[in-house]
C-alpha cells in the first residue's frame, strides 16, 4: 500500500514508519523538517505541515491511506482538534480511502462505566491532552470519511516488539493488576495490521496487554 504518514519523527510515528517499511509498504512521510528522517527503501520524504486542509490535501492526494500521528505542542493541546479537522477536510477533498488517527486513552471507558477523564484518575498535567484527544474523536465521529481512531493503553511507552497484546473497542484494557500499558512498538504492529486488514472502519479501537 501507499501510505501517507504524518508525525513520522515522533515517538509513535517513528515506530509506525519502521513497521510499515518492514512490511514492504510505500510510505510518503510528510515532515516540517525532512532532515530528521533518513532515506530508506520504500520511503519518500516530503516537506510539509498540518497548517490547513489545503496543505495536507496537496501531500496526500493519490495515497491509499493516511496515518495521523501528529502531536500538538504541550502548551497548546487544542491544536490537535484544529489539525484533526484539517485532516478530515483534506481526506474529503482528495477522496483518500482511509484515515487512521493515533488517539488517546482518556475517552476510554472504565468501571463503573465512566471515561478515564471523568474518573479522576488522570493526573492534572495530562488532562489538557486527554481532553483535546476526546474532542478530536468527536470530530471524527461526526464526519463522513472512513476513519479509525486507535487509542493506546493508559501508559504508552517505548518497549519491546512482542506481537502479544489484546485489542478492544471502547473500554480501557488493563491486566489483572489493573495496569494499562502498551509499548509503542506493539501499538505500531496493531496499527499496520488494521491498515492491511481493516476491522475497525468508522470506529474507535484500543490496545493493551
Amino acid at each position: 500500500m501507499h501510505i501517507a504518514l504524518y508525525g513520522a519523527t515522533g515517538k509513535a510515528g517513528s515506530r509506525i514508519l519502521t513497521e510499515l517499511l518492514s512490511r514492504g509498504h510505500q510510505v510518503t512521510a510528510i515532515a516540517r523538517d525532512p532532515s530528521k528522517l533518513s532515506p530508506q527503501k520504500g520511503l519518500t520524504i516530503v516537506q510539509g505541515d498540518v497548517s490547513s486542509a489545503e496543505a495536507i490535501a496537496e501531500k496526500i492526494k493519490g495515497t491509499e491511506a493516511v496515518v495521523d500521528a501528529y502531536g500538538p505542542p504541550a502548551d497548546d493541546t487544542d491544536q490537535l482538534v484544529i489539525v484533526t479537522q484539517n485532516f478530515i477536510e483534506a481526506v474529503e477533498r482528495t477522496d483518500v480511502p482511509r484515515l487512521i488517527v493515533v488517539g488517546g486513552a482518556g475517552s476510554l471507558i472504565i468501571p463503573p462505566g465512566v471515561t478515564l477523564i471523568a474518573s479522576g484518575h488522570v493526573p492534572a498535567e495530562w488532562m489538557p491532552i486527554a481532553v483535546s484527544h476526546a474532542e478530536a474523536l468527536k470530530l471524527l465521529e461526526r464526519s463522513d470519511i472512513n476513519w479509525t481512531y486507535f487509542s493506546p493503553a493508559a501508559f504508552f511507552v517505548p518497549g519491546e516488539r512482542t506481537g502479544k497484546f489484546r485489542l478492544g473497542k471502547n473500554e480501557l484494557i488493563a491486566n489483572e493488576q489493573g495496569e494499562s500499558r502498551i509499548s509503542l512498538e506493539d501499538y505500531a504492529i496493531a496499527l499496520v495490521d488494521e491498515l492491511e486488514e481493516p476491522k475497525n472502519e468508522f470506529a474507535r479501537s484500543t490496545i493493551g496487554y
